[in-house]
């Protein structure tokens, strides 16, 4: 592609790089000049305008941005995403559901520096989104670019982006009660709220004594797609009450603890294939907090292990919670 000032002689088919105001109306910027246009430019006074000409082996922005989106996203319905119309070298990607996206971020980075015009950004990997909410970006930041380079991304992107749509429709909250006086209520507020972003419908609210035994009796009894359990008493050790519950109800427990505050003292499993959280007392309050980070990805059906628990240490310092009982710094 060239770019530079243009003789009014030489300027048809070019693209308009700067808008021109006219008499009446203007010409925008990105206009592929017609020879009406050049007159209409000469009658305004002007002998000359900046503009960009594609050369052999170039391809306009919409084209190129177009391949790129359709590259990202082969199957846009088997993916959830609905790919929009390229306009000014850009095409947006929706999501069609709730859920959470995944995003190949070596792919995403590998294109990204190919060349410096063809661009692409998306949200955070696994991030919560809505039904219409946009995930993706593909922008060509320049008028063309060479279609070698945009074959080149478009390999390196291959597939890079999809949803992963809600799984787990229903869940049981179970909650603990050390003294008998906490009747649930925040706890099972607050959780309907966040399940409520992902279309899931909790079960009635259920407090049960801080014992293990009664707390397996009703983890045992749940037949909710997941299970989640908020302790009146913070789970302090792998065979603290809840988890040991867990194991006694059939279950098992898969890690505890995480390097994401609020949020440390988490931990999960599975019963009979469903996932199980034990979410930490942070669970209470709305703000962010660790537990989001799992609970979101295994209402998807997306599978946590110790090593992703382990790698969301970087990016995990949240925002204090003022009503946590014992802060950061007093």
């Amino acid at each position: 592609m060239k770019f530079g000032t243009l003789s009014l002689d030489h300027a048809e088919g070019a693209v308009l790089a700067h808008s021109v105001a006219l008499d009446k109306g203007r010409l925008r910027k990105g206009r592929v000049l017609s020879a009406e246009d050049v007159e209409t430019l000469r009658g305004a006074g002007l002998s000359e305008v900046i503009a960009a000409r594609l050369e052999a082996g170039d391809l306009g922005e919409d084209v190129a941005a177009a391949r790129l989106a359709q590259a990202l996203v082969p199957d846009p319905e088997r993916a959830g995403l609905r790919i929009g119309k390229a306009a000014t070298g850009r095409v947006n990607l929706h999501a069609e559901a709730p859920g959470v996206i995944e995003v190949l971020a070596d792919r995403i980075h590998a294109l990204n520096a190919l060349h410096p015009m063809i661009t692409v950004a998306t949200v955070r990997e696994w991030q919560r989104v809505a039904a219409g909410s946009m995930v993706a970006t593909v922008k060509i930041i320049s008028y063309a670019v060479p279609e070698a380079a945009l074959e080149a991304a478009c390999l390196a992107a291959q597939s890079a982006l999809r949803l992963r749509p809600v799984v787990c429709r229903t869940a049981q909250l179970i909650q603990t009660t050390v003294d008998g006086k906490d009747n649930g209520d925040k706890g099972q507020a607050v959780t309907r709220d966040r399940l409520d972003r992902l279309g899931v419908t909790l079960g009635p609210q259920q407090v049960v004594p801080h014992r293990a035994e009664p707390l397996a009796k009703a983890i045992g009894e749940t037949q909710a797609d997941i299970v989640l359990i908020l302790t009146g008493s913070a789970t302090s050790d792998l065979f603290d009450v809840a988890p040991e519950a867990v194991r006694q109800a059939g279950g098992s427990v898969t890690h505890f603890g995480m390097p994401v505050d609020p949020g440390n003292l988490l931990f999960f499993g599975t019963l009979q294939g469903r996932p199980v959280i034990g979410l930490p007392g942070c669970a209470r309050a709305p703000a962010l907090n660790g537990a989001d980070f799992v609970l979101e990805r295994l209402l998807c059906g997306v599978p946590v292990t110790s090593q992703d628990i382990a790698g969301m240490g970087v990016g995990g310092l949240l925002k204090e919670i003022p009503a946590r009982g014992r802060l950061r710094e007093a």
